[in-house]
């Protein structure tokens, strides 16, 4: 099997529409008013499905952590050390809630943390000083 991409069952699906499309810069492929929105993000297919419509379809109940969750993380490379400071600022500028402020690990990334409308960690980093 090849990986196609990955998920989020959303709740507030206009939120994390403008989230992922306005702040972190991902494509919509597909019209907003859907249930399934796809969009993509330097090639890789990045979904979220209304957790209301993805119960119906599936027949059944899920349950969904509240607030910031550490189930997963979805990482994105800024390019650089002085770049993670940029995006970090900028995105919480934008509304992204701050988690780590950028910080230089001993393992060599710059990095840091912000959480989407739903508690969703995103990780900004770099390798490149």
């Amino acid at each position: 099997m090849k990986l196609e991409g990955f998920g989020l069952f959303v709740r507030d699906m206009a939120a994390m529409i403008r989230f992922y499309r306005d702040v972190l810069g991902f494509e919509i492929t597909e019209d907003e008013q859907t249930s399934n929105v796809y969009l993509k993000k330097d090639g890789t297919l990045f979904l979220l499905y209304g957790r209301d419509d993805f119960e119906k379809m599936t027949a059944r109940r899920f349950s969904y952590a509240n607030g910031i969750q550490g189930h997963f993380e979805i990482a994105l490379d800024a390019g650089s050390y002085d770049g993670v400071d940029r995006e970090f600022q900028r995105v919480v500028s934008l509304g992204a809630v701050p988690v780590m402020e950028p910080t230089t690990e001993p393992w060599g990334q710059r990095t840091c943390y912000v959480a989407d409308p739903e508690g969703n960690l995103i990780e900004i980093g770099s390798f490149v000083k």
